[in-house]
């Protein structure tokens, strides 16, 4: 896909990366996940499809994919194109071949083992942590309520909300308006006036103002940087479940002079 010729890189300098933990085997496992597929049986025509389609939209985003991602597709069009290619009519040769598909889902699978490893150890830390410390005091009197566990969003989520928003803005009538060019820098601060006046917002609520396709990337970048430099978290209640956005409590948040505006976080 190619960027569109308005679109210009609105981080240079800083542009935002995609962990290490996160790479294109937890892009997988995240779209076999959200399909609900046996990861034995992967639909590959359909995983390809969606993948080459996040991928789009990263390389659109000028998001520091890493060259893995590149890497992972170019494996993902083989496979899909070994398993289109018709198959030997004997038994014998049947058996013998190897489903392309099965280096993969080895890959998978070991990946999945040492990530659920590594959340185990994470959620046995949270409640360590919680036996020595108060409740939140945003709930604690709350009498009878139970305390909703929370989740916090990877950037594979992130992306497939966006896309959600923007497929609700395609379907939206459009008016013809001048293209507005906004500084990430003053989205940030806009983004951070309209959390000043609530606890948490929807996901969704940071894009009411956000009309055109520019806007909108403008605007999920500006949602990326703000996660980068801690200004915000964004959690789910569960898997694939709505998203909550949660302005940082901070006398001053990072990268913000005494007034409360963003100062230039590019490096110098």
């Amino acid at each position: 896909m190619e960027t569109p010729s308005d679109f210009e890189s609105i981080l240079p300098g800083y542009p935002v990366k995609v962990s290490n933990f996160e790479g294109p085997i937890d892009l997988l496992l995240h779209l076999i996940k959200m399909n609900k597929v046996d990861v034995y049986d992967i639909p590959i025509v359909l995983i390809t499809e969606q993948y080459l389609e996040y991928l789009d939209l990263m390389q659109e985003l000028d998001l520091d994919a890493a060259g893995e991602f590149l890497v992972m597709a170019s494996t993902l069009i083989h496979i899909k194109s070994r398993m289109l290619v018709p198959r030997m009519e004997n038994e014998t040769d049947i058996a013998e071949e190897e489903d392309p598909r099965e280096a993969l889902v080895r890959q998978l699978l070991e990946h999945q083992k040492f990530k659920a490893a590594a959340e185990l150890l994470h959620e046995r830390e949270i409640v360590r942590s919680a036996q020595w410390t108060r409740p939140d005091s945003r709930v604690e009197h709350i009498a009878g309520e139970p305390f909703e566990r929370e989740l916090e969003v990877d950037i594979f989520s992130l992306i497939q909300a966006f896309q959600a928003v923007m497929a609700r803005s395609q379907a939206r009538p459009r008016v013809p308006l001048p293209a507005e060019v906004v500084p990430i820098e003053t989205r940030i601060d806009q983004l951070m006036e309209i959390l000043s006046l609530t606890d948490a917002c929807a996901f969704e609520e940071l894009f009411t103002h956000s009309s055109s396709r520019r806007e909108l990337i403008t605007t999920f970048l500006a949602v990326l940087e703000m996660i980068r430099v801690k200004l915000i978290r964004v959690v789910q209640s569960n898997t694939f479940g709505p998203i909550r956005v949660y302005k940082r409590s901070s006398s001053q948040p990072p990268g913000q002079d005494q007034e409360g505006k963003a100062n230039d976080r590019r490096p110098k």
